[in-house]
């Protein structure tokens, strides 16, 4: 059996509750969400290839440990 490895804090009931939370949001609660995503002003939002993606990741991890 194949073992799911989750991110930190999260266990299988909250991924069944982002799971009804998205499954179960309308169009117009999901626009929103996106908009409100976008007009964040502590974050960026940007296309990068795909084979950086992974880069991506880690350097974000190494600077969300550095913060805790």
């Amino acid at each position: 059996m194949k073992s799911n490895n989750l991110p930190s804090g999260w266990d299988d009931q909250s991924i069944q509750e982002l799971a009804e939370h998205y499954d179960n949001q309308t169009d117009e609660e999901a626009a929103a969400e996106h908009e409100a995503a976008l007009a964040d002003p502590a974050t960026t939002h940007m296309e990068v290839p795909a084979e950086l993606v992974p880069l991506f990741r880690e350097l974000i991890a190494k600077r969300r440990a550095k913060r805790h």
